[in-house]
């Protein structure tokens, strides 16, 4: 179809719109590849910007963007920009927020954002009554306008909810979506699962049924969301152990979960995995993200666990030390280039 030759300006926005349902969303439009960076989330609360808590510097950024990456995930604490439940957001951390995802984009990484809580709020399980649905909803309420619009702005609902069950987790989830379109943002919202969302868990029976079963409800008016995944490769798939000695369970999970995907039209986006340096979790690393890689029509991509300024010998860290790469990001870094047209559109990043 040659648009040039249209004469007719109605006919041309009825075919502009017409395509603006097959095709990729702009700033989306490659499988999205990078990394964490942690530290906005580090200290107890209040703490203190530069002292108990970083985000992360400007030379951070450069080095995953020169690495190829185009997204990085940002933690940050839900109580530091909002101090108070159904209050405004704090000014100076927003500020810090509103710099870091200035300087990401502006190097032309996509930044989603993470309140890291374990659907929290001081200590109170969002919900409940101390943190009602109600006050969840109001924080991205809040939040949304501030960058609403921006496909290179991606919105997770909240970092790996634990001790609550998906049943009583996905009012929350809805009163939140309902929220953000509300406020007139169209971003993309990634939707994480209970008991830490792992794929290993996804179909794990749970009271009022397990994630699986019960996030087939999801509500968003504009039906643009993914869920957001995480799996990690050692004994209990929580990252904390040192022997990267379950890939092969850990990458069934994940073929499962690719899976159930497909079968029900979802998306999703691995967004933590990562492993200790030596060479079981090395090989384990690039099997898990070339599982993803392969199959951009549901995986959006992934962010590796982590980058960041203050890890120092944190074992799963993939900051450099002294200008050399850690070897976790070394036994990845030919998987990071978006390599072919369908990797470069990828399909599970359309608008539905």
């Amino acid at each position: 179809m040659a648009l040039p030759r249209l004469r007719r300006l109605g006919a041309g926005l009825a075919v502009l719109a017409v395509l603006a349902t097959l095709l990729p969303a702009p700033g989306l439009a490659e499988c999205l590849r990078g990394a964490n960076v942690a530290g906005a989330e580090f200290g107890d609360l209040p703490g203190v910007a530069g002292r108990t808590y970083t985000y992360p510097s400007r030379a951070t950024l450069a080095y995953l963007r020169g690495k190829g990456m185009n997204v990085v995930r940002l933690p940050f604490r839900w109580e530091r920009l909002q101090p108070r439940l159904n209050a405004p957001l704090d000014k100076a951390e927003l500020a810090r927020i509103d710099e870091t995802v200035a300087m990401a984009t502006g190097m032309g990484l996509s930044v989603i954002l993470d309140p890291h809580n374990y659907a929290k709020y001081r200590g109170q399980m969002v919900g409940s009554a101390k943190a009602p649905s109600s006050a969840f909803a109001d924080f991205w309420r809040r939040l949304a306008p501030r960058y609403a619009g921006r496909d290179d702005v991606i919105y997770l609902l909240m970092n790996e909810p634990a001790q609550i069950s998906a049943a009583d987790w996905l009012p929350s989830v809805n009163a939140a979506i309902a929220a953000i379109r509300e406020a007139g943002a169209d971003n993309l919202v990634m939707v994480p699962g209970t008991i830490w969302t792992g794929a290993s868990h996804w179909f794990e029976a749970q009271p009022g049924g397990s994630n699986a079963e019960v996030l087939a409800r999801v509500a968003d008016p504009l039906d643009r969301y993914a869920f957001d995944i995480h799996q990690y490769l050692d004994a209990d798939f929580s990252g904390t152990k040192t022997a990267c000695d379950r890939v092969g369970d850990a990458v069934a999970a994940v073929d499962a979960m690719t899976r159930w995907l497909a079968e029900t039209g979802n998306s999703a986006f691995l967004g933590e995995f990562g492993g200790h340096p030596r060479p079981d979790c090395y090989r384990g690393l690039a099997r898990m993200v070339g599982r993803i890689n392969g199959r951009p029509d549901v995986w959006l991509g992934w962010a590796i666990w982590s980058a960041g300024d203050w890890w120092g010998d944190y074992p799963l860290s993939i900051q450099p030390v002294d200008g050399e790469d850690r070897p976790q990001l070394v036994a990845i870094s030919r998987l990071i280039e978006r390599r072919n047209p369908e990797e470069k559109a990828c399909s599970a990043l359309k608008r539905k």
